[in-house]
């Protein structure tokens, strides 16, 4: 609740500033996957978020056990971003974040950011070359993040 006049900026900020204080790779987390909320370009469903999350820019392949839960994301982010009931997209909790995230400039270099995790992944070892089976084709399951990086 916002009270004493406080308005939806300095409860932002007053967020903002316990993700920072969250211990471990918490932040690191929650801030990275409200980078991605705020500045992709289209909205991603929570599989596909995750799967970006757990890139390591500059690694050959995706260890999955790198790779957050749907609930350590938004548990990080301290209810900041949301998901559809089915998980089909993952947005931020008002339109009014977006304009703040926006003029505060968390994020300067985001599309560079986004950029490399996005080629990153195009380069692991199972896109380009996948083992004869059933990871061969590509799906929403075994590449949540394909179609996004390779598209954008």
């Amino acid at each position: 609740m916002i009270t004493n006049g406080l308005g939806l900026g300095d409860a932002y900020d007053a967020t903002l500033e316990r993700i920072k204080y969250l211990g471990g790779s918490k932040p690191k987390l929650g801030m990275a996957a409200l980078m991605w909320v705020c500045h992709s370009e289209r909205p991603l469903n929570a599989s596909e978020l995750c799967d970006a999350l757990g890139v390591e820019i500059g690694s050959s392949d995706i260890n999955r056990r790198d790779i957050p839960s749907i609930q350590t994301v938004l548990g990080c982010c301290l209810g900041l971003i949301t998901v559809s009931e089915r998980g089909l997209a993952v947005r931020l909790i008002h339109f009014t974040l977006q304009e703040y995230l926006y003029t505060h400039t968390l994020f300067t270099p985001a599309h560079s950011i986004m950029a490399e995790i996005s080629l990153t992944y195009l380069h692991f070892q199972f896109v380009k070359d996948p083992q004869p089976g059933p990871l061969a084709s590509f799906s929403s399951h075994t590449a949540p993040f394909l179609i996004y990086a390779s598209n954008h």
